[in-house]
């Protein structure tokens, strides 16, 4: 009975080894995976000496021969395979555990191609394919992880159909899944990242209640463990849109660094935001902007919720917290709250949410999807704004100017933001035109009571006309930051000189739909 180890990731493996040769497997191993067994006492026979065949081309070709694959491959229950097979003197492998050559954490270390692809696995896809292929008589292993479940279930007489099948989509969606690491690399390398073929790989963390809709089944998947790494629920489960909402929230409250900013999200959009000198003063601050549109809603706090913060967030209810840490103190005053959910998605060395900005975005449409370069507001595009206008922003302002610009392009199209003192007070979005946006936003603000004297004013693309500068005329706001880019861009900065608003060109749209 014969077993082949050959892993990279040595994690584990000289226990499983041992239990292994407890359990009467003879070992088949190669390379490094040899010498680490051997340097520890456990008994493994050289591939090269069990096939009679030394490894050729340093080391390219071992793993490939007949008495290798044709112990992996063939049917038990198939007796023209089993005469074969002793024909040929070519006992059967029962058991097969890889994982594969390092890419992946090559490419993040070097540029240099000939080190790059000589970690391109080849024999060891091909044990796996060929194990997974077989696993009605075959396990197969990839994952470390899975190394005491099957041990325990051979001690126990348990090497079950159903485990191998387990263990056999498991295999496939790792050989899958490092095939689409290598081909999306060489796209970016020698395609511009928009190759013949786009591939998407993603590791199940969890499932959620349901997805969009109760009706619909739903659950999250992770690029590289960033969700397995950073985030932890602290109280309740997250569903499908908790998940899209909380993407939005952290998105825009860690895009000022370490600043205490706070945002509130609401079906995808915000319906507060601020940055104050403390973090209970931000979410004060942010509420005044929708406090109806708040309840239920998400709130995504930039450092550390303590008891005072939790005791003023505790006053309404709001469905889903998510923060980069929390106190015990604080958590506790949640207890009560039974629908609501609490997590944290951290940046541990500084106390402030973290997330990955991925280089790529991508979106469903029916029949495929689309695909992009991700969007991103830099700190030079707004430092290096255009005046375009004769009256100018003063420093606190143009420090207005940035927190609208900035929730202006992480919301959806069309989009205006109002923020005054670091804090939005207006915002209109998703509108078909832009002078709506600009209308419910007023109205929005109208209703919550909130002054736009001396609010700055943001769009995420052009005004087409110079309507909308004049419907804020009268409300007093003081500057504007946009792109610009519109054939009659002249109309409307000679509107803005005419009601003595500064306007500022950043020559960058950041439509989101």
């Amino acid at each position: 009975m014969y077993a082949l180890l050959s892993v990279s990731d040595k994690q584990g493996i000289l226990e499983f080894a041992k239990e292994l040769r407890e359990l009467g497997f003879e070992i088949l191993s190669t390379g490094g995976t040899l010498k680490h067994l051997k340097d520890n006492a456990i008994q493994a026979l050289e591939v090269s000496e069990y096939t009679q065949n030394e490894e050729l081309f340093d080391g390219r070709v071992k793993t490939l021969h007949p008495k290798i694959h044709g112990g992996i491959l063939y049917q038990r229950s198939n007796d023209a395979h089993l005469q074969t097979a002793i024909r040929h003197n070519i006992n059967p492998i029962s058991l097969v555990c890889v994982n594969l050559y390092p890419f992946k954490e090559t490419i993040a270390r070097t540029d240099d191609l000939c080190e790059i692809i000589e970690n391109i696995d080849i024999g060891g896809p091909t044990l796996v394919r060929s194990a997974a292929k077989n696993f009605e008589s075959v396990l197969v292993l990839t994952d470390p992880r899975d190394y005491k479940r099957v041990i325990q279930a051979l001690q126990d007489d348990q090497n079950t159909i159903e485990l191998r099948r387990e263990l056999m989509i498991k295999a496939f969606s790792h050989t899958a899944s490092y095939d689409c690491i290598i081909a999306n690399y060489m796209n970016a390398r020698f395609c511009d990242g928009f190759g013949e073929k786009q591939f998407l790989v993603g590791s199940k963390v969890c499932a959620t209640r349901y997805g969009e809709n109760p009706h619909q089944k739903g659950s999250l998947y992770e690029f590289d463990g960033f969700f397995s790494r950073h985030f932890k629920i602290l109280k309740g489960e997250a569903s499908f849109n908790n998940f899209t909402d909380i993407n939005a929230a952290v998105m825009l409250a860690s895009a000022f660094g370490t600043q205490k900013a706070v945002c509130i999200i609401k079906h995808g959009n915000p319906c507060g935001f601020a940055i104050k000198e403390s973090l209970l003063d931000s979410y004060v601050s942010a509420l005044r902007c929708d406090n109806v549109s708040a309840y239920g809603g998400v709130v995504a706090v930039n450092g550390i919720v303590d008891k005072a913060l939790a005791m003023k967030i505790n006053e309404i209810f709001i469905e889903v917290l998510v923060a980069a840490n929390i106190t015990q103190e604080a958590l506790e005053i949640f207890g009560s709250k039974n629908r609501m959910k609490i997590f944290m998605l951290a940046n541990t060395s500084q106390d402030t949410l973290y997330y990955p900005y991925d280089d790529y975005d991508f979106k469903h449409i029916q029949g495929g999807f689309v695909y992009q370069s991700s969007d991103k507001v830099t700190q030079e595009e707004i430092a290096n704004a255009q005046l375009v206008t004769k009256k100018s922003a003063s420093t606190e302002q143009m420090r207005d100017l940035e927190i609208a610009y900035k929730i202006a392009s992480l919301t959806k199209s069309n989009c205006v933001a109002y923020v005054k003192d670091s804090a939005l007070v207006g915002i209109g979005m998703g509108m078909t035109s832009r002078v709506d946006a600009i209308r419910a936003a007023l109205h929005k603000a109208k209703d919550m009571g909130l002054s736009l004297e001396d609010a700055t004013l943001a769009s995420e693309a052009f005004f087409p006309f110079r309507d909308s500068i004049d419907f804020i005329k009268d409300v007093g706001v003081s500057a504007i930051i946009q792109p610009g880019g519109s054939i009659r861009d002249d109309e409307v900065i000679a509107a803005c000189d005419e009601f003595g608003i500064a306007m500022y060109f950043t020559h960058t749209r950041h439509f989101l739909h």
